[in-house]
């Protein structure tokens, strides 16, 4: 595919920041999708089905690019931790996961929609959270408003206070958006960011 679009599909503004760093024109569509785990769906199996979901959703309206899925699960003892979507749901899971280490897993899907070829990756990262008050809590939601984020966890602002610890190979996968995973799918559907 020479010169093929690329489509993020995806409409958060963290994953567009991240791409943005590539220097590549793209373009974004959110593909509506449920976004419930299956029956006895793992949270990493979960995370890959819906990268993978949210690219070939919107293979339907771009058939001829190249379309990247991402989705992140955070989670602890088997317990997940989706987007809080307001303060008090926010509250909660920092209280849970203060003073823990959180998985937080980030599934990649980059599909060639002309050929319906996927290339899906996981990219697994443990974050231990410092033992912080409930004062601190309020405080970083009040000035933060992580609510669109997995686990309330914003660590490209704010909310690197709250953590102690990162392990990962790819430190943009927490934020969403695996950069280095990303760029070697794209080698192996030649195209070339250099």
């Amino acid at each position: 595919m020479l010169n093929p679009q690329i489509v993020l599909a995806s409409s958060s503004p963290f994953r567009r920041e991240l791409l943005d760093r590539l220097g590549i024109p793209f373009t974004t569509t959110h593909p509506e999708i449920d976004e419930q785990p299956l029956k006895d769906e793992t949270p990493e199996a979960t995370a890959l089905r819906l990268s993978e979901a949210k690219a070939r959703k919107a293979a339907i309206q771009h058939p001829d690019a190249l379309i990247i899925g991402s989705d992140q699960i955070a989670y602890l003892e088997g317990v997940v931790f989706g987007k809080p979507g307001n303060h008090q749901n926010a509250v909660k899971q920092l209280q849970k996961m203060r003073g823990r280490t959180v998985n937080f897993f980030t599934g990649l899907c980059l599909l060639n929609s002309q050929t319906g070829k996927a290339h899906v990756r996981g990219i697994p990262t443990r974050v231990t959270f410092r033992q912080f008050s409930d004062d601190e809590i309020e405080n970083y939601l009040r000035k933060e408003q992580p609510y669109n984020c997995a686990g309330s966890a914003k660590s490209e602002g704010l909310g690197i206070v709250l953590i102690a610890k990162m392990e990962g190979e790819d430190p943009s996968a927490l934020i969403g958006l695996p950069l280095i995973a990303l760029c070697d799918l794209f080698k192996i559907e030649k195209f070339n960011l250099i």
